[in-house]
Order: structure tokens, then C-alpha cells, then sequence
């Protein structure tokens, strides 16, 4: 047996003592979940997969990790697109999994907050708030799986982020067990709290590289009593910013969501994904999904909604509208739109990238980018899931599988495609990261595009908590 053999025997015993041997996975059958990110373009490796039940649990086995130098990867539903909750090839740390924190701590109707623990999913959360008649504004299509962890530690947006923000809108206290096993409390959840450094901040968006979240107070918010959805077909891309703007100056904070597709998306979905389905006679080149909602009973929105699309329809920015009827037609609206990732994985291969600009410039963006990409790949099939409200954009080069199969260099692919879409959102004064993090896919974008200060100040914070580096190693910053 060799040293290392020996020392990892060691490891995986001390750990066995804090969460109970069958809470710590060895075998490559039960550990593959833990290791391959959800589209299944990367893999790492790790001595083990840890499952702890408590957040005590957790800061033991941090302490471990640190007394064995050992890295450590928090993973929550594993259902992120950037690659950050798989291990590097390295394979001599743990991926730290939380799904066996579940428990809903505490809800305080008349405060609005709700205190979850990490591993527990957005779904359990929505179903917490209802119970006491109160939502958590926080939607997209992997709810029924991404942890609140998860979401915290990428700070999370979806389809809600035009009218609440991101998930850092809506944390008001985080629990966190930083690197030496020590825990950080923060749950008061108070509005007001100006006792020095709101370090909650700090980990919201970090991607498990300062520290394990293991439970978050969470705002809540009234249940909306009146709501109204519609699939508008426009009369061009160009069309879309000046609806947008025109349905907030009528209905205001109504305004839950508003998400532009390309046609050619939601023929995937309707290709691949069972019970989808789209409400025109021909399906348009370019959808904007809308919902409206009010905490009112009494508000008419969806004759409302109804006057003003005839409106629009009468000047000619909208070709065609359908506003649903029903509950269960407003979900057919929604099912669509939730199920893009899903359809896209299923047809090919997607370099995806989750970019933003300023939300009048997202017309501007989808085209240039559309261009450039063509240039070097006139066959590829662009596809568009926009949150246009807040100006991110996902703009997906997608193949089929067998196109993809056929190059010869795909990283080289990759690479320049990214090249290319990152180039003209930053000429557009955008982001090349949006909602979706850094995770492993990125860590070069954000070491060429992130000016000197940001940079030195994010590595000085990172080596301050975390002097060994071992935290999540690879997401971010590069090795």
C-alpha cells in the first residue's frame, strides 16, 4: 500500500466518524452523479463524495479537509451550466454535497422571511412560502432540482429577476462554514442592520470558493391573486424593447416576467418535450412570453392585457397574440419556455453563453453576435432565451450531435466561438456572464476581461479566507 493509499484510508475513516460510513461514497457507480456536470461535457474525480446531515457535520468535516490539506467541492442539485460543482481531474479531494439538508428552519409570515437549509430545493421553498399564503419570486426550469445553496452560491436569476433581481435581492441572511471549519452566522434577517461589513454578500455568487452555505433566509413575498400570461408574436426582434417598455409604462410592477425566444428554440421544444405545444397557426420567428400579476383579487388584468395587445396589434407591432384562458393554458405557456435546456440536450451539442447587456441593446447584441458567429459557422443553428427585461441573453450556438462529432478540434470550436460572441458584448459595454457564474467554463473570460483592481481585489479576499486554496479549486480563477 502506498503512502498516499494510506493517507487517504486515514481521510475517508475520520470522515466516516462525522457522517456515518454509509454517507460517504467511494464507488464509481454511486459517486458518477456527483461527477459529471448535467449536460455531461465534463468530469472530475475525488477520493469521495460526502453527505452530511447537519451543518455542524459540514464545519467537522471542513476541519478534516484542512487537517488533511485536502480540496473540497460544495455541490448542490448539480444542475448548473458552467461546470463549477464537478471536481477538477485532480482527484485527491471530496465533493461536499448538501442534499441531505433539507430542513425549513423557520417561517416568519409577518417579517416575510424564510430560513431553508442549503440542500433543500427551490420547489420546497415555493411549497414552504404557500403554506402560509407567500411566494418566493425565484423561477426556472431545473426548480424541481437546483438546491438553495446551489442558487445562492451562483446567485441564481430566472424568469423572475425583471421584477424581484437575482436570488442576492432576495437573500437577507446566509449561514456559512468557511474553509477552517469555523461557522459564520447570519441569519437575523433584520432590513436594517448596519453593524460593519454586510458579509453575506461575500458568498452570494462566490461559487463555493470562500465557503459551504448551508442555510439562507430568504424574503418572501404576497401571493398574486390576479394574473394574466400571453405568447405575443412580433413583427420583428427590434420590436421587443419598446413592447417591453410600453407594457411597464401600462401595467407598471404588474410586470412579473417577460422572455423573448427565437422560433427556431421553440421548434426544439416542441420537437423533444412531451405535452409542449404553441398556440399559432405558424409559429413565429421571434415569441415574447408575458405575465402579469397582482396581489389585488379585483384587478382585470387579462382584459386589460387583451385591450392593449389589440392595440398594438392595430399599429402593427404585434402580428399575432395569445392570452390564456386558463390556468392550465397559462402553464402550457410557461412549460415551453422552462423546457429549452432540456430539448437543446437532447437534439446536440450547445455552446451556450450567458451574456447581458443594458435591455435596449439586446436587439443590437443577438444581431451582431449572429453575424459573427455565421461568418465562421454558416450551417450552426442559433437559438434565443432571452430575459430581455434585465438584458441577459442566452445565446446558444447549438449543433447536432453528429455535426458536433465531425470537427476535428472541438475545444478549438469552443474556444473561438466564445471569442467571438464575448468580443461583441463587450463592445456593447455587456458582461460575458450574466446568471449562470464562472464555474470552470469561464475562469479564462474572466481573467483576460476583468480589469487589474476587480481582479487583485477578488484574489486578496479569496486568499484572506481561504489561504490554501482549497475551496472549490479551478472554479473561478484558474488553477
Amino acid at each position: 500500500m502506498t503512502h498516499q493509499d494510506q493517507s487517504n484510508d486515514a481521510f475517508l475513516k475520520d470522515l466516516a466518524g462525522v457522517v456515518g460510513i454509509r454517507h460517504v461514497l467511494t464507488n464509481t457507480n454511486d459517486m458518477i452523479g456527483y461527477l459529471e456536470d448535467w449536460r455531461g461535457y465534463a468530469t472530475g474525480r475525488a477520493v469521495a463524495v460526502v453527505l452530511p446531515g447537519s451543518t455542524v457535520e459540514v464545519a467537522d468535516v471542513m476541519k478534516i479537509a484542512a487537517r488533511y490539506g485536502r480540496a473540497v467541492v460544495p455541490q448542490g442539485g448539480n444542475t448548473g451550466l458552467c461546470q463549477g460543482a464537478i471536481p477538477t481531474d485532480e482527484g485527491q479531494g471530496i465533493v461536499l454535497a448538501l442534499g441531505r439538508m433539507t430542513t425549513i428552519r423557520e417561517i416568519d409570515k409577518p417579517s416575510g422571511v424564510l430560513v431553508i437549509e442549503a440542500g433543500a430545493t427551490l420547489t420546497a421553498a415555493h411549497e414552504a412560502a404557500e403554506s402560509v399564503d407567500r411566494r418566493v419570486p425565484l423561477h426556472l426550469g431545473s426548480e424541481g432540482s437546483a438546491q438553495i445553496g446551489g442558487l445562492v452560491s451562483t446567485n441564481a436569476g430566472g424568469t423572475g429577476a425583471l421584477r424581484y433581481g437575482p436570488i442576492r435581492e432576495l437573500v437577507c441572511g446566509l449561514e456559512v462554514v468557511l474553509p477552517d471549519g469555523r461557522i459564520l452566522e447570519d441569519l437575523k434577517a433584520l432590513r436594517k442592520n448596519n453593524t460593519g461589513y454586510d458579509l453575506k454578500n461575500l458568498f452570494i455568487g462566490a461559487e463555493g470558493t470562500l465557503g459551504i452555505v448551508t442555510a439562507a433566509a430568504l424574503r418572501m413575498q404576497p401571493l398574486l391573486h390576479a394574473s394574466a400570461h400571453a405568447w405575443i408574436a412580433l413583427r420583428d426582434i427590434g420590436a421587443a424593447v419598446e413592447l417591453l417598455m410600453r407594457l411597464q409604462d401600462r401595467f407598471d410592477t404588474s410586470v412579473q416576467a417577460a422572455e423573448l425566444l427565437s422560433g427556431n428554440e421553440v421548434d426544439l421544444v416542441l420537437r423533444h418535450i412531451p405535452r409542449s405545444r404553441q398556440p399559432f397557426d405558424d409559429r413565429p420567428d421571434w415569441s415574447l412570453l408575458i405575465e402579469l400579476g397582482s396581489t389585488d383579487a379585483s384587478a382585470d388584468l387579462r382584459p386589460a392585457l387583451e385591450d392593449w395587445l389589440a392595440e398594438r396589434f392595430e399599429e402593427g407591432t404585434v402580428t399575432d397574440a395569445f392570452v390564456a384562458q386558463s390556468e392550465a393554458q397559462a402553464s402550457d405557456i410557461w412549460h415551453v419556455r422552462h423546457s429549452v435546456s432540456e430539448a437543446n440536450k437532447i437534439h446536440g451539442h450547445s455552446l451556450s453563453h450567458d451574456v447581458a447587456v443594458r435591455p435596449a441593446m439586446v436587439p443590437e447584441m443577438i444581431k451582431r453576435c449572429s453575424a459573427a458567429v455565421q461568418r465562421l459557422h454558416p450551417d450552426a443553428n442559433i437559438l434565443i432565451v432571452s430575459h430581455i427585461g434585465d438584458g441577459n441573453v442566452h445565446f446558444i450556438v447549438h449543433f447536432t450531435h453528429e455535426e458536433w462529432a465531425a470537427f476535428a478540434n472541438p475545444d478549438e470550436v469552443t474556444g473561438q466561438v466564445m471569442a467571438l460572441v464575448h468580443d461583441e458584448v463587450e463592445a456593447l459595454g455587456g458582461t460575458f456572464s450574466a446568471e449562470h457564474g464562472i464555474g470552470r467554463k469561464l475562469t479564462g473570460e474572466l481573467s483576460q476581461r476583468t480589469d487589474a483592481v476587480r481582479m487583485d481585489l477578488m484574489q486578496a479576499l479569496r486568499r484572506l479566507i481561504d489561504p490554501d486554496l482549497r475551496m472549490n479549486p479551478g472554479a473561478v480563477f484558474p488553477l
